[in-house]
């Protein structure tokens, strides 16, 4: 039997207590205690201790500071309330992406060459070239990734976190400089919700008005667009099943699945499945989509990039005849990819 909580209130009392008091050697103590609490809570001590720990983050020093965010992470996980938990973490998380962008032009301005793994232990070498300051924020991006994972798999911390635009461009110049993909924390940063969505199915001439929200990637999107349009009988094609469907919406698992469509953007351009909604270019003020045929066969696992993030995509309207022409006039011609 796993034992669950009960140690995990009193853990984060005299974590709060040494890092208030600023007492390294208590801190320390405290932090090795709080980890173990709250890898054996259960649900009802971790909604109470995540926003307290949250609340803490910006006087805990950068070493551990990183560490405690994933334990925010993990009470949110457990039914802590994100949106009180992700200011701290998302703050946190900035501010280590811009000391990481520094770390990398100061690896570049002393000597270059291949940057440290931020995922293995940094070294007193590395500390020794760049300064112990940016060897911290650089090889804790690995655990803020996580943490701010965590909380912005819920819609209401996605629409109002105030420094989501910040990190974000944090993230990319950081990306850029060190050619670290960062994939989760750019997809979860770049999901749309309630976004407006305009599709054009070229072969028929058809036109539809939808609105998507916590979708991930354009995998996701691919079989939901599929569901909606083929399942609902507005356009020719063989649907997805309910499971298939189900998964990418709030169910859990996977489920084999076939593509349906070729995605291009309005200028005539692919729009990979390995890609995100967010790659969909805004023409007159909305997303703008069109479904050509599929040039080869595709095939995946239907599911949901973020497994805890709840998927949706609803088909407002049908487009009349002469808007949907109208929205045809804004895209490129038909290139012809699926007879090539």
């Amino acid at each position: 039997m796993i034992f669950r909580g009960k140690k995990l209130p009193g853990a984060v009392d005299q974590f709060e207590k040494a890092v208030r008091a600023q007492d390294p050697a208590a801190s320390e103590r405290a932090f090795a205690q709080l980890h173990r609490a709250v890898g054996k809570a259960g649900a009802v001590e971790s909604r109470e201790a995540g926003p307290r720990l949250a609340a803490l983050l910006g006087d805990v020093p950068p070493g551990p500071r990183a560490t405690v965010a994933v334990l925010v992470g993990a009470c949110v996980e457990r039914g802590a309330d994100p949106v009180a938990c992700a200011p701290g973490i998302l703050a946190g998380a900035t501010e280590a992406f811009a000391v990481a962008g520094d770390f990398c032009a100061r690896w570049t301005d002393t000597g270059g060459g291949e940057l440290p793994d931020p995922d293995e232990e940094h070294t007193e070498e590395i500390a020794a070239r760049v300064g112990h300051e940016l060897a911290v924020g650089w090889f804790s991006l690995p655990e803020w990734e996580m943490a701010a994972v965590a909380v912005l798999g819920t819609a209401s911390v996605r629409r109002t976190a105030e420094r989501k635009s910040e990190l974000l461009a944090g993230v990319e110049r950081v990306a850029e400089a060190s050619g670290q993909a960062f994939k989760c924390l750019t997809y979860a940063l770049r999901v749309l919700d309630d976004e407006p969505l305009v599709v054009l199915h070229r072969e028929s001439g058809t036109g539809f008005a939808l609105r998507m929200s916590g979708i991930g990637d354009n995998f996701q999107l691919h079989t939901l667009l599929a569901g909606v349009l083929i399942g609902g009988k507005h356009v020719p094609g063989e649907a997805p099943s309910a499971r298939e469907i189900a998964v990418c919406r709030d169910a859990a698992g996977t489920a084999p699945t076939a593509g349906a469509f070729n995605l291009v953007g309005a200028d005539g351009s692919w729009i990979f499945n390995e890609g995100a909604p967010s790659d969909i270019a805004v023409v007159d003020g909305v997303r703008l989509l069109v479904l050509d045929p599929s040039p080869y066969r595709r095939s995946w696992d239907a599911g949901r990039f973020f497994p805890g993030m709840h998927g949706d995509l609803v088909l407002e309207r049908v487009l009349g005849a002469e808007e949907a022409g109208g929205w045809f006039g804004e895209v490129a011609p038909d290139k012809g990819w699926a007879r090539s």
